[in-house]
Parts: C-alpha cells; sequence; structure tokens
C-alpha cells in the first residue's frame, strides 16, 4: 500500500490525572484515504487519546502534528479549525432546533442585513446530505431523530466545516444492522475523498471489513501498529489481552449453596431477548460484554427498575413481581447501580441520610426518624467498609468517588440481602480502594450472599466470578466457568467470534 505523507500524527505522547497515567508515550500515524482503528480494553486510554485529538486535554508531553506542523490545541475550538471532528456514540445535538440550524451552528450563512438565511441554510444541509449519498429533511426539528439520523447530522456538520480528520467513538454500539451498512456506506465515501478516519470499536468484524490499519493499545501503552490485512483476529485479540491478573483480585473458593436468583427467558423488545442465568448462594456471577450488550438493562429489569415483556425471575423458587423494586427489596435484592451520583446517592444529603435511605421507615418511630437512630446504623456500616470522612452529617457529595462507592455499598448492605446486585463496582475508584470493594465482595459471597456483577473490567470479571455470562447484542453468547473463562474467551463470545 503505497503511503502519501500523514494528514496526522500522534508522536510520543503522555498523559496522567493525579498519579494515574493514561497514556504513556503512544505514536501512530494517520493517513488521508485510510479508515485507521484504535483498539484496546476498557481503560487502555483510547478515550484519553480522543480527547487530546479532539482539544478536550492537552498531552502532558508528546506532540500532534497535522501535515509535518506540530499542533498546540489550547481547546476544542482549535481542533475544529485544523480540521478534526468527533463523531461520539450519542451525539449532542441541539434537540429543538432543525436539522439545517444544527449543522450551520456556529457558522450560519447571513443575509445583507447580517440576519441567518434560512433558506440558503437548508439548501446547505440538502447538498451536504446529497454528498453523503443519504437523505433527512434539514427542517425537522432534531429531538426524535434516531442514534443513526443524529450521527450522520454530526457527520454533515464536520463536511460543514470542512473537517479532514474524522474521528469515531464507538459509533455502531447503538445501531441496527441496516444503519451501521448505511453509516459505512457514508464512511467510505468520506475516505475516498481523501479524509482520515479513526474508528474506535469493539467489533473486529467491523474493523476488518472497514479499516486499513489498526493502532491495538494496552494500559495506556502503544502495543502496535500495522494493516490490518496482515493480522488475523486472534493476533489483535493476543495483543489487546495478555497480562496477568494480580492480587487486585483477593477471591475466595466457596461451595455453592441453593439457588437464589433465577432468570429464565427474560425479554425486553429491541434491548435484550431470552436472557436466562441462575445465581446461587456463595456465588459471584459475572455479566459481561461490550457497551450496548444489554448488561445494565437486564440487571435493572431484574430489579424491577426497568419493564420487560415477557421471562419470569424467580428468588428462591418464588415468581418475583415485574417492575417493582419494592417487591425485589423485599424479597431480599439490593441493586448498586452503575451511575452512583445520578441513580446511587442523594448528593446534597448526609451521608447517614444516604445509608438509611432504603430503612427510613424501619428506622422511624411514630412516622418519625430520628437522628440517633439513623447515626447508629450509618455508623456500623460505613465503619464496616472503612469508609474515610469527616462526619457522618457531611453531605456525601464532598466524598472522594470510592467512598461515596462505599456508602452506596453500605446503603445496601444494610438491608441485609440475600442477593446482591452491584453494576460496575469499582468504576471510577482508585486501585487500592478496588482491592478493598473486592476483599468485600468475596467476603460477602464467602457467608453465603448471591452476587450479580455487571463490570466492563475483564480482569475484574476473570478475578472475581464463578461463572461468566457473556451478552452480545442483547443475547447470551456464552455460560462460561471460572475454569474456562480466560481474558480471549469472553472477548471471542462477545465479539462473536468462533474460538480458534
Amino acid at each position: 500500500m503505497a503511503e502519501a505523507a500523514a494528514l496526522l500524527e500522534v508522536h510520543d505522547v503522555t498523559k496522567s490525572f493525579g498519579a494515574v497515567a493514561a497514556v504513556q508515550g503512544v505514536s501512530f500515524p494517520l493517513y488521508g484515504g485510510e479508515a485507521h482503528a484504535l483498539v484496546g480494553e476498557n481503560g487502555a486510554g483510547k478515550s484519553t487519546i480522543v480527547k487530546m485529538l479532539a482539544g478536550v486535554h492537552r498531552p502532558d508531553t508528546g506532540t500532534l502534528r497535522i501535515e509535518h506542523t506540530d499542533v498546540d490545541f489550547t481547546g476544542p475550538a482549535d481542533a475544529k479549525a485544523a480540521g478534526i471532528a468527533v463523531i461520539y456514540q450519542e451525539p449532542t445535538l441541539f434537540p429543538d432546533l432543525s436539522v439545517a440550524e444544527n449543522i450551520a451552528m456556529g457558522n450560519q450563512p447571513l443575509t445583507r442585513l447580517r440576519q441567518i438565511d434560512r433558506p440558503a441554510t437548508h439548501a446547505n444541509a440538502e447538498r451536504l446530505f446529497q454528498r453523503l449519498g443519504v437523505h433527512l429533511d434539514p427542517t425537522r426539528p432534531a429531538r426524535g431523530l434516531s442514534i443513526a439520523d443524529q450521527q450522520l447530522v454530526e457527520i454533515a456538520k464536520a463536511l460543514s466545516s470542512e473537517a479532514r480528520i474524522l474521528i469515531m467513538d464507538e459509533p455502531t454500539a447503538a445501531l441496527s444492522a441496516v444503519e451501521v451498512a448505511r453509516l459505512f456506506a457514508v464512511v467510505r465515501s468520506l475516505r475516498d475523498e481523501g479524509a482520515a478516519i479513526l474508528f474506535i470499536s469493539h467489533r473486529f468484524e467491523e474493523i476488518t471489513e472497514l479499516c486499513q490499519r489498526v493502532t491495538i493499545m494496552r494500559d495506556g501503552k502503544h502495543v502496535a501498529t500495522e494493516l490490518v490485512a496482515d493480522l488475523t483476529v486472534d493476533d489483535m485479540i493476543r495483543r489487546m489481552v495478555g497480562r496477568d491478573l494480580s492480587a487486585l483480585f483477593p477471591k475466595q473458593e466457596v461451595a455453592p449453596g441453593e439457588v437464589m436468583l433465577e432468570v429464565s427467558g427474560l425479554t425486553r423488545e429491541g434491548v435484550f431477548r431470552d436472557i436466562s442465568f441462575t445465581v446461587r448462594a456463595g456465588e459471584i456471577v459475572a455479566l459481561a460484554g461490550l457497551v450496548g450488550a444489554g448488561r445494565s438493562e437486564v440487571v435493572q429489569a431484574v430489579f424491577g427498575v426497568d419493564p420487560y415483556d415477557s421471562g419470569t425471575v424467580r428468588v428462591r423458587g418464588r415468581s418475583l413481581k415485574r417492575g417493582s423494586p419494592r417487591a425485589a427489596m423485599a424479597a431480599g435484592l439490593a441493586l448498586v447501580p452503575e451511575d452512583r451520583r445520578q441513580q446511587g446517592l442523594v448528593m446534597e444529603l448526609s451521608i447517614e441520610r444516604n445509608v438509611t435511605l432504603p430503612r427510613a421507615r424501619k428506622l422511624a418511630r411514630l412516622g418519625l426518624l430520628f437522628g440517633g437512630a439513623e447515626r447508629k446504623a450509618a455508623l456500623t456500616w460505613t465503619q464496616k467498609l472503612q469508609t474515610k470522612l469527616g462526619s457522618l452529617a457531611d453531605p456525601v457529595g464532598t466524598l472522594s468517588g470510592g467512598n461515596q462507592q462505599k456508602v452506596v455499598l453500605a446503603k445496601w448492605l444494610s438491608t441485609s440481602p440475600q442477593l446482591l446486585i452491584v453494576d460496575e463496582p469499582t468504576r471510577g475508584i482508585d486501585v487500592g480502594t478496588k482491592a478493598e470493594v473486592h476483599r468485600l465482595m468475596s467476603s460477602l459471597a464467602a457467608d453465603g450472599l448471591a452476587v450479580v456483577m455487571v463490570s466492563s473490567e475483564l480482569p475484574e470479571v476473570l478475578g472475581m466470578a464463578d461463572r461468566v455470562v457473556v451478552l452480545r447484542e442483547g443475547r447470551v453468547a456464552a455460560v462460561l466457568d471460572r475454569a474456562e473463562a480466560t481474558e480471549e474467551s469472553v472477548m471471542y463470545a462477545a465479539m462473536g467470534q468462533g474460538a480458534a
């Protein structure tokens, strides 16, 4: 393959956030007329690279070059002016403006009286959609557009600003097969016109179909940049993974007891279908899979937060009323949600009030909740979890992320659950706190608690789970025992690849 000069070069860039080195000495080129895949596990540093190219973060060291000229982006406007556009998995359009107005935002054509020229705005949008080979009504509001159509609006917006470098961050995660095919046709046309495409995806079939070159990252470091034609899927997966589990995962071996949770044929149209698995007392069962696989949606349906269309959920053999978190709690279930700030805590309330919220009625006397009872109950669990805090009366929002996670755990463990569902239990917390959370989960399982864990971190899944239920696009792709679950076998199942 003949190589022209690179449109963009990432040269030996590093970026740290406090003591965490997110990117360490990464280099790769982007060539015009190519789609270039950027792959790696969750936490490999891909998003940090994207944010540096988008002008959101500045590299601590190293350089970004556009056509051999060093550039220093002080903000997203600089990146946009340099011809870089980013299409995110979930675009952020102005919902009450029209499609054409969103495309023209910041660059609206004006009449001689310096007013927005709406006919010209609509005509420009029409021309861009014709160039992309798609049809969207420029006059319709952005509100209500599908994710796929929103992405097309973002691409048209990038073309209107004469972007030559297009970064696509997990663009297909929420798209149907038909929408993916349409998106790929658009991307190929841009590539053939000479644009450089940086394509981030966990789906190897998409990478091999669309991309000519791939950069593989692991733990914030550059592993390889090679032609896709020179690599097999096995090669890419082995380079993405390939690290040993550490003492971060103090898993105790426990003989499983009775079946605590039985999920059978659980289906929610368009989200997940025919999900079945069991969890026994003393077991940690992990739900693994890629972004958009339906893991969080399944556990929220089990707990009653979200509805489902068919199937059954049984707790200790008894059917659980659907769509009722109160019934789930009464049956001994507890859910620690992925987004602790939005769904797990009331940030303005005190630590003690957050811990005791699920038990407020039981702690009340004559309909009144007294501070002493709250404080005593909260103190027990915050001490057990070694939560670092000033006073139980402080707002929970004053705590660090790791200690907020401990408060969410304390809140639900104080209800004495029989089955604990934890969604991304260690997301956003430091390594030391991760080990503490893992040790707690293992200890709870050893005491007979059944645990369902949703995690995007493969080492966490493999280090903590007795069984792994791998979801792919809303279906169960594999159920792997601890002995047969490896990083490669989980990723093969999650990506729809047959093991070699």
